[in-house]
């Protein structure tokens, strides 16, 4: 028998072994009412996340004649209703359009195995691209490239939907990481792996900050997620902030603000699927999101529109299971592998430090650093305030000697800030207080090793050097 005859005999094979299994009809269904954010269908048999395509028929007169068809996400049902939230514009849409689930795709059996029988994907739910092709470039929810420099080249097509490692797995943080910001370094030290919080209200620089860290962090990669935020910080943050240099080994991922929300959290997953990647691969990657807050905002929207009740100050209970969802899939991996270190903005409604987002993502985050208005209005930068900031893995990566002088310079701030009105309404009177008399005597040493301009670096060995220097003189 020749090689030719014996490959089309696996060619039938494989054909007839196609025609014998049989598979269920792909459900379709159709859209019955638009209420606000969420479109509802019926006769759509699939689970929540997965994605469905809403396309209105070729003779229809409707204005989405021969527009591409809209997608959704199934985040709900009741009875034998779907609720969908859309992923771009639905104007135009009308009763009775075709609602088609994410076409399974179909598998072959083995080659040379015809007894094995074809079959189904039966993941319907989200899939995007994520690989090496991604550094450099600057994409938004879908991985589409907004940075018009062409398709995206050695990405493949990967579900959203990751499984956790487990918390026995995870190598402890025990390494100290340099962002190369001083007053990190020296009062807050940072560990590889670990998450924190960057809390403040709006015009206190957050982003500066956050453009410091992207620029000096010790990391291999950097992937930035700006997620519901002004559209304009994109291009500034790229241009102003990371620059060309930075930008080659960085992912930007935007969703702004006039995204939808489904968009907006699939941003915010989509960026840390993209951090787990790289992670994966052994490598040190610096998560930047901003913000968390912006994140929560877009599940209560979607929360609400599908009719889950507010509970704390009009959030919904599902936007406090989402965080640790989202925050938890950061950090290190197992013992020897990659480590994702990941800063989260939170914004604090006028400068309320108790705002129920604020105060969940405290909980739930391995340290937060607050900025101060009051600091960022008396020309302080950065304007991190000390007294309030809090690194948790401290301890554990920083050598004795590094946190008993980082807690003598608190004590110091501390007194100094207590006896500030009475020293600025000329009642102190020196001699009385020792502490008091060093901490107003190391007082402006203190603020200069505490602020910074934004383009001079500080390395964590000079910042433990210059806060030992201050300290020393106590």
């Amino acid at each position: 028998m020749s090689v030719r005859t014996h490959h089309w005999e696996q060619y039938l094979a494989e054909l007839e072994s196609y025609a014998s299994t049989g598979f269920a009809l792909e459900p379709q269904g159709k859209l019955v009412r638009v209420a606000g954010l969420v479109l509802e269908a019926t006769g759509v048999k699939v689970p929540l996340g997965s994605v469905c395509e809403i396309q209105v028929p070729s003779s229809a007169t409707a204005p989405r004649r021969g527009l591409p068809p809209v997608h959704a996400e199934v985040v709900g049902f009741s009875g034998d209703r779907a609720y969908l939230m859309p992923i771009n514009d639905v104007q135009g849409l009308s009763s009775g359009a075709t609602v088609k689930p994410r076409a399974m795709p179909l598998h072959a059996p083995h080659l040379g195995h015809p007894s094995h029988p074809w079959r189904r994907d039966e993941d319907r739910g989200l899939h995007l691209p994520i690989g090496n092709g991604l550094l450099g470039r600057v994409v938004d929810s879908q991985g589409q490239p907004m940075d018009r420099r062409g398709p995206l080249r050695m990405v493949t097509s990967e579900p959203m939907v990751r499984r956790a490692i487990n918390a026995m797995d995870r190598d402890p943080v025990r390494q100290p990481l340099d962002t190369g910001v001083r007053a990190i370094n020296a009062m807050l030290t940072v560990g590889r792996g670990q998450r924190l919080g960057l809390f403040a209200g709006t015009g206190v620089g957050k982003s500066v900050l956050l453009g410091m860290m992207a620029r000096y962090t010790q990391a291999d990669v950097i992937v930035v997620g700006l997620i519901g935020e002004r559209g304009r910080e994109v291009k500034e943050f790229i241009e102003d902030i990371i620059g060309e240099e930075g930008l080659a080994r960085s992912v930007v991922v935007a969703a702004p603000a006039d995204a939808p929300p489904l968009l907006r959290m699939q941003g915010a997953n989509y960026a840390t699927a993209i951090a787990e990647h790289f992670r994966d691969q052994g490598l040190h990657v610096l998560l930047l999101m901003d913000s968390l807050t912006r994140y929560a905002m877009a599940q209560r929207e979607i929360a609400l529109a599908i009719g889950e009740p507010p509970a704390t100050k009009g959030y919904p209970p599902s936007c406090f299971a989402k965080l640790p969802q989202l925050v938890e899939r950061s950090g290190n991996g197992v013992a020897g592998g990659g480590s994702i270190t990941a800063f989260y903005t939170v914004l604090s409604e006028g400068d309320d430090q108790q705002d129920p987002i604020a105060d969940a993502a405290r909980g739930i985050l391995d340290g937060h650093i607050v900025l101060s208005r009051e600091l960022a209005e008396g020309g302080h930068y950065p304007a991190i305030d000390v007294e309030r900031s809090i690194s948790r893995v401290m301890t554990s990566v920083a050598a004795p000697r590094h946190v008993e002088q980082a807690r003598r310079l608190r004590q110091l701030l501390s007194k100094y800030n207590k006896a500030r009105d009475l020293i600025q309404l000329g009642a102190y009177v020196p001699g009385g207080d020792p502490e008091l008399d060093t901490a107003v005597r190391l007082h402006p040493d203190i603020l200069h090793l505490l602020q910074q301009d934004m383009h001079t670096p500080s390395g964590l060995q000079d910042s433990i050097q210059r806060l030992a220097q201050t300290v020393n003189f106590a």
